[in-house]
């Protein structure tokens, strides 16, 4: 499945918020998620393990440039992450972990993600989220909306994951 997405340095989560209130058509609430990063050769790997959504492995392919970008993964989920997580670090390693607290808004099919990372800061998030190949150049531009709307600065935008900052 495909999406654009960004991430950025948030420097006010709470102006963040309301601003994320104004736009989105729908809350989906607050997610404590531990995502368990394991060493690739290609692409990215984790197990998140999520509050509201449960547990699931997230293989990803995402280059690693600033604005918004192409992201392809897949949601696999297992109903045993305590399994998984001990095979996956035995077979590939643990590359990190990441914590964090999300609050989740939908702006049509855009979520947004207000996340207070643990021991990294805060951060926004956003992921356009679509089926068809022609739709790409309209959900960059729904992106490229939302960073205006929120007044994101382009030094603010992060290459990588978190597990990159880490």
């Amino acid at each position: 499945m495909p999406n654009i997405e960004i991430k950025a340095r948030c420097h006010n989560l709470e102006q963040a918020r309301a601003v994320a209130k104004r736009v989105a058509t729908e809350h989906l609430g607050l997610d404590h998620q531990v995502d368990t990063y394991f060493y690739t050769a290609h692409g990215r790997l984790k197990l998140r393990e999520s509050s509201l959504s449960g547990s699931m492995l997230i293989p990803y392919l995402r280059s690693d440039k600033t604005g918004p970008k192409r992201s392809d993964y897949a949601l696999l989920k297992t109903e045993e992450p305590l399994l998984v997580k001990k095979l996956l670090s035995e077979m590939l390693g643990t590359e990190t972990i990441v914590e964090k607290l999300r609050d989740i808004y939908l702006a049509e099919n855009v979520r947004i993600h207000l996340d207070d990372v643990v021991a990294l800061g805060q951060f926004i998030e956003f992921e356009a989220v679509y089926q068809n190949a022609t739709d790409e150049p309209k959900e960059h531009e729904k992106v490229m909306r939302l960073i205006r709307e929120f007044g994101i600065a382009e030094s603010d935008l992060i290459q990588g994951s978190y597990r990159d900052i880490n």
